[in-house]
């Protein structure tokens, strides 16, 4: 029986999604990644549950991962950062290959268990090379998620308009009623 994704935002890209395993509910910080029940939860929510095991070890590994993005993405471009980044990186490879159906690319991994956190950090690298200024944090000050804007004129703010969106134009709304 799969266990329901409690986050109040998924289907970003692999490496935003990692990010916000973290979110705030009632002022209370979460964490999907407590235990490898919350690992699996998010390994099936990204689709790489074939790929990978939710054990200890890959918990480990990528809970380094998350932490090295965090890093980066909360200070683009620091060295040390950057390095985190890299470090994690360096736990797998691309091969190339050639089959029937034409080239392709496969990851390898002298450690299995670094393969989510390498898949987050390599998504990471594609979304730089994309678009990094479509990266972005929620501007709602009470919330911690990070997605990336796929908005035609790229001036998404919010990770949800339903929710983090709602609740700024209604503290808006009741600070001019208030006011009046």
């Amino acid at each position: 029986m799969t266990v329901p994704d409690p986050r109040p935002l998924v289907g970003e890209p692999v490496s935003l999604d990692l990010l916000n395993t973290r979110w705030m509910a009632d002022g209370v910080r979460q964490d999907l990644l407590t235990g490898t029940g919350g690992l699996e939860i998010w390994l099936v929510s990204n689709g790489l549950d074939g790929r990978f095991r939710a054990d200890t070890a890959t918990l480990r590994h990528t809970l380094a991962a998350r932490d090295a993005l965090a890093a980066l993405v909360d200070r683009p471009g620091d060295p040390e950062a950057t390095a985190r980044v890299d470090a994690v990186l360096g736990h797998g490879r691309i091969r190339a290959t050639l089959t029937a159906e034409g080239p392709g690319e496969e990851p390898e991994f002298a450690d299995p268990a670094w393969g989510p956190g390498w898949t987050a950090a390599r998504d990471y690298l594609d979304l730089l090379r994309a678009r990094p200024d479509r990266i972005r944090a929620c501007a709602h000050e009470a919330c911690i998620l990070h997605f990336y804007d796929t908005s035609r004129n790229g001036t998404r703010r919010w990770c949800s308009m339903a929710a983090c969106g709602n609740r700024a134009k209604a503290s808006r709304h009741y600070a001019r009623a208030k006011d009046n």
